[in-house]
């Protein structure tokens, strides 16, 4: 304990510490059952998870943990120690209106789910997901209504991963983004311009995929030290700044794939890896929440792994990884990487533009499933109508439609909006970024990050969750959040793509 620090200060940051320490330990699991676990240990690794999740409830429900926040906020704090009070006590307080039962049954259902939801997947078959999944929407509803009876349960779920954007912002984004990237997806699909697919006729062993995908992250800058990367059935990234491990997944036809998941999961990690060493275990030391986070992978994805510089950088390297694309060019492989796909029905191989309207579907799939307005039976019928009207396709089955994502099968509800809200979190940052950089096409092209992942690092990553997501948005770029960055810079990059 430092001597100008006061007491019920560190009395707070030793309980949450134990708090923050079950948690790590929770994701451990989590990733190894989606990882490495032998099928048939489902059973007992829902009770161990289940477990797990009720003593920290526990842990951060505690008396000695509600004691100690009330100290502390009589105590003379500065700016950070009172935002971690801020953090702690919000956090205390919404796990405090929840019974332990609750949210031992919650976890173990997810547990189970996962199970169900992977099975489902490989047989096509939502009947076998949707008696689990209307367990979880209940569960999920009960949880809303103990921490607050009288509002929309589905913004005090949206809560759990965007605390302080809230529900109307996002609605106000999404419904932004519906108006005006709709015409710019159309004036797309009547342009005379044909881009590029290099990838369409070939096939490409997981091996040659694998290799190439650890040697972009080593170029990135992945420290291997601290990350590991592996396969899952959904590309996911789990740890801390001390242990962070990414997946992705292989298609023999869609290399493409595998490269954007990886440099997406590569953000998350790069972010989680720059959280400050010396804070593991409190706020300062935990990322703000989703939207921030997911602003970090969709930067690395799109603004760097989807840029001109980029795919001149590593055109190489991906002719020597694949037979059969001996005379494909930086600019093909880069345009190749920029078609857009609205006839696509698979978010995580969504261009940059479909991509909000994948997210849109769901969004209000979820809020309606969650709100008691859509019964669970009537969800891939309700997802195949919203994607003829928003795309212009209609799913085939079930894996292509409502089972393509692994979210709700977590019983998350309330994540999705995060994905759009930090694509444009991350425009606007990357503007930030570049005002203060210069051009940044040139050091892309050189392999030189060193620049963009240090400003980062002072401007995002090195305050934790000190301040609030819009106070840390103005912090780094000097203006509220706002999606004109985006909406500019999607509006340039497509029209000179398709001679607009």
């Amino acid at each position: 304990m430092s001597a100008d620090t006061p007491q019920a200060y560190d009395d707070l940051l030793e309980a949450y510490r134990r708090v923050s320490n079950l948690e790590s330990a929770v994701g451990v699991l989590s990733w190894d059952q989606q990882v490495t676990m032998p099928d048939g240990g489902a059973p007992a690794r829902s009770r161990q998870l289940s477990t797990l999740s009720g003593l920290r409830h526990e842990l951060l429900t505690d008396d000695e943990v509600a004691d100690a926040l009330d100290a502390a906020a009589e105590a003379d704090l500065n700016d950070e120690q009172q935002a971690v009070v801020r953090e702690i006590r919000r956090e205390h307080e919404r796990a405090a209106a929840v019974p332990r039962e609750l949210i031992e049954q919650i976890s173990a259902k997810s547990s189970e789910a996962l199970e169900v939801w992977e099975s489902a997947k490989a047989e096509s078959d939502f009947s076998q997901f949707a008696p689990i999944l209307e367990e979880l929407v209940e569960l999920r509803r009960e949880y809303a209504a103990e921490i607050d009876p009288d509002r929309d349960p589905y913004a005090v779920l949206f809560e759990e991963y965007e605390p302080y954007l809230g529900l109307e912002t996002a609605e106000e984004v999404l419904e932004q983004l519906r108006e005006e990237l709709v015409p710019l997806i159309d004036a797309v699909g009547d342009s005379d311009v044909t881009l590029p697919d290099p990838f369409a006729d070939g096939t490409y062993s997981e091996q040659a995929q694998e290799e190439l995908s650890r040697e972009i992250l080593t170029d990135l800058g992945y420290d291997w030290e601290r990350g590991r990367l592996d396969t899952s059935s959904h590309p996911f990234t789990s740890g801390n700044q001390f242990d962070c491990r990414v997946t992705t997944r292989f298609l023999e036809d869609d290399p493409l794939s595998a490269l954007t998941a990886t440099i997406h999961e590569f953000g998350h990690a790069f972010y989680s890896l720059g959280l400050p060493q010396e804070e593991y275990g409190t706020p300062l030391g935990s990322s703000r929440n989703l939207s921030v986070h997911e602003s970090q992978s969709r930067l690395w994805e799109n603004h760097v792994g989807r840029s001109r510089p980029f795919w001149e950088l590593i055109e190489e390297d991906v002719r020597g990884a694949f037979d059969g694309l001996e005379d494909v060019d930086g600019e093909a492989f880069y345009r190749a990487a920029n078609r857009v796909y609205d006839d696509n029905l698979i978010r995580v191989d969504a261009d940059e533009l479909t991509y909000h309207m994948h997210i849109v579907v769901r969004f209000e799939i979820e809020r309606d499933l969650v709100n008691g307005d859509l019964d669970v039976e009537d969800v891939p019928e309700v997802w195949n109508d919203k994607y003829e009207q928003y795309l212009g396709v209609r799913p085939e089955n079930d894996a292509e439609g409502a089972l393509q994502d692994i979210h709700w099968s977590h019983g998350n509800f309330g994540y999705f909006p995060t994905y759009t809200l930090g694509s444009v979190m991350a425009a606007q940052l990357y503007a930030a970024a570049e005002d203060d950089l210069g051009d940044l096409d040139e050091a892309i092209h050189e392999g030189e990050f060193e620049d963009l992942q240090t400003w980062l690092r002072e401007n995002v990553h090195r305050h934790g969750a000190r301040y609030t997501t819009d106070e840390l948005v103005e912090l780094a770029t000097g203006e509220s959040y706002t999606a004109d960055y985006f909406l500019d810079y999607v509006t340039e990059k497509y029209s000179e793509l398709y001679e607009l």
